[in-house]
C-alpha cells in the first residue's frame, strides 16, 4: 500500500520492542522466513538478553509479520523453550490467519496462548503471578 514501509528482499526483519510494566513486547516487522534467517537469530537474541535482565513475561506481536515459514516457527519454538526454561511465559498476539493455520498444523498452537490484543495478553500474563 502507498506510504507503507517496505522491506526489500534480504533486509533483516526489524524488531520493535517496548515494555509494559513487567511484560516485554517484541514486535517483529516483515518476514520470518528461511532466507531471512539472521532475523530469527535476532529474535532469539532479544529474548535471551531480556531473560538475562531478569524479565520473564513476553508477548510476541505478530501483527506486522507478512510471511512465515517453518524457519519462523522454529524461531518461535526456540524462544518459547528459552523462556520456559527460566519459568517465564511467552504468548502471541495478532497472528494472521495464515500464521494461525501454520501453528495449528504444526501443533505449536498447543504451546502458545494467542490473543487478539496486547491488552488481553498483558492482563493474562500479569493476573496469574504466583
Amino acid at each position: 500500500a502507498e506510504g507503507e514501509p517496505r522491506l526489500k528482499r534480504g533486509v533483516t526483519v526489524d524488531i520493535r520492542e517496548h515494555v509494559a510494566g513487567t511484560v516485554t513486547v517484541l514486535e517483529p516487522l516483515g518476514r520470518m522466513v528461511l532466507s531471512e534467517s539472521p532475523a530469527d537469530q535476532f529474535l532469539k537474541e532479544r529474548v535471551a538478553a531480556q531473560l538475562r535482565e531478569g524479565r520473564r513475561q513476553f508477548i510476541v506481536d505478530l501483527h506486522h509479520v507478512s510471511q512465515m515459514d517453518t524457519s519462523g516457527l522454529t524461531t518461535l519454538a526456540a524462544a518459547y523453550i528459552a523462556v520456559r526454561k527460566q519459568q517465564g511465559r511467552i504468548v502471541l498476539v495478532n497472528p494472521s490467519e495464515r500464521v494461525r493455520e501454520l501453528l495449528r498444523v504444526t501443533r505449536l498452537d498447543t504451546l502458545f496462548q494467542m490473543f487478539d490484543s496486547e491488552d488481553d495478553a498483558i492482563a493474562s500474563l500479569t493476573q496469574t503471578q504466583s
